[in-house]
């Protein structure tokens, strides 16, 4: 690829955006207008540290795990990377906060890091290069669009949305924004789940006929419509919700948030996020998706079913995958001449002898990360596209969530892959997308 030409007018408006985005998000936030070359550079110029500067959002279990396992260590350190560093952290629950500051603290030796309830206030930093969000996934697109906005790269959390809308505005402002975003489904970064995908690609089981995979189903609860509960001291309450249509406080929705419409896609986005994703990437289709989705009926279709204009069927079918594979959790591919199951972090094939194929130079080759963060973090150098782009993940999410509406409507749904929207089909175009409570909005 050709170097970027200092002169080049599209290089020059990327910055001047950039500079336009920081300095009004400082403005609103009162902060000097003091620009350092790493805000404007994005990787090619870099801060007099040589490090990319990195805020988290979102530092509660999932949130500290990538604090703490991530190959952010300082100079010098033993393990991980030197050219990356923590500066801040943001969460709505106080608690949460104080930990992670402490930890990132004792990382470094000193008493440095920046402590956030608002992640508006962390992002509009100038000298923040990238951040990563996990927080929930109501607050996933919109979090990241803001991101983009502001000027920084994105590491995201699994699942990139609650709605197929808001998966396609997010690919769309990163895209317009030009940040990297990597989303949070490192199994695109796992030896096994790739090496299962290429012998699939390359037709070591023959022609695919079939896709088994064993996740959850959609939330448990449609409704929030728990009693009221006292808000505790230590959470901003109206933080934590974000976009989602208000309703009072209740501790089971803090806890348990995840078996409620408003707030997710259940597992059928959780670790749906995950085996649809590699479902999608063994079969070709980072790019595209299924044609029709049928639900379960109790009569001739068992489980949820999705179909492909080139004949592949998709099942969702845990009980198969436990009953094919030692670890019930994972993907099925079944062809014509061979299967491969894949699960972390393991794959089994028929015959056995294709687990240790190896792929020739001129076959099939995946994208190949050793580390999903290091995969990330290289992007933000290079300004490259990491395994896990906005594309590819938008895609996923989206087949889990065309399978929750199909379970809502309770019958077969038609889909338009090329141009992404339901076809003659009002009643599911409703549910592509949902209300935003103000003042947020994704557009």
């Amino acid at each position: 690829m050709a170097k970027a030409n200092a002169n080049d007018p599209q290089r020059l408006t990327r910055r001047d955006v950039l500079k336009q985005a920081a300095k009004a998000t400082m403005v609103a936030f009162g902060i000097p207008q003091v620009i350092p070359a790493s805000a404007l550079g994005r990787g090619k110029k870099l801060a007099p540290s040589n490090r990319i500067t990195l805020g988290h959002i979102g530092v509660g279990g999932q949130g500290t795990q990538h604090l703490v396992g991530g190959p952010w260590t300082p100079a010098g350190g033993t393990t991980g990377r030197d050219d990356v560093q923590v500066v801040a952290v943001c969460d709505v629950n106080r608690l949460r906060l104080e930990n992670a500051r402490n930890l990132v603290n004792q990382r470094y030796g000193n008493k440095d890091c920046a402590a956030y309830r608002d992640f508006r206030e962390l992002l509009a930093r100038p000298d923040i290069d990238a951040v990563l969000i996990a927080v929930g996934e109501r607050w996933h697109p919109l979090i990241s669009m803001m991101a983009a906005r502001a000027g920084k790269d994105i590491y995201c959390e699994k699942p990139s949305s609650v709605t197929i809308q808001e998966a396609l505005a997010l690919r769309e402002a990163i895209r317009r924004y030009g940040a990297v975003f990597q989303a949070g489904t490192q199994q695109r970064s796992s030896y096994s789940f790739r090496h299962a995908c290429e012998l699939v690609r390359n037709g070591y089981i023959g022609r695919v006929k079939e896709v088994v995979v064993g996740v959850g189903g959609p939330p448990a609860y449609r409704m929030c419509n728990l009693p009221a509960e006292p808000v505790p001291d230590w959470l901003d309450y109206d933080l934590w919700l974000g976009p989602p249509l208000w309703r009072p406080y209740n501790s089971a929705y803090v806890g348990a948030w995840m078996a409620y419409r408003d707030f997710s896609g259940g597992e059928m986005t959780n670790w749906g996020a995950h085996h649809w994703d590699i479902a999608q990437w063994g079969l070709g289709m980072d790019y595209s998706g299924p044609v029709e989705i049928i639900p379960p009926n109790g009569k001739d279709v068992k489980v949820l079913t999705y179909l492909y204009a080139n004949g592949v069927v998709m099942t969702r079918d845990p009980e198969r995958t436990a009953r094919e594979a030692p670890d019930g959790n994972g993907v099925l591919f079944v062809g014509t001449e061979g299967k491969v199951a894949v699960w972390r972090y393991d794959l089994k094939t028929w015959p056995d002898h294709l687990k240790n194929v190896r792929i020739k130079p001129n076959e099939i080759h995946l994208h190949s990360a050793d580390n999903h963060h290091t995969d990330f973090l290289d992007a933000v150098r290079t300004r490259g596209r990491p395994g896990a782009d906005v594309a590819i993940a938008a895609r996923s999410i989206t087949v889990a969530h065309l399978g929750n509406i199909a379970y809502e409507l309770g019958r077969p749904v038609r889909w338009d892959p090329v141009h992404e929207r339901f076809v003659n089909d009002p009643e599911a175009e409703r549910l592509f997308a949902r209300a935003a409570r103000p003042p947020w909005h994704l557009f």
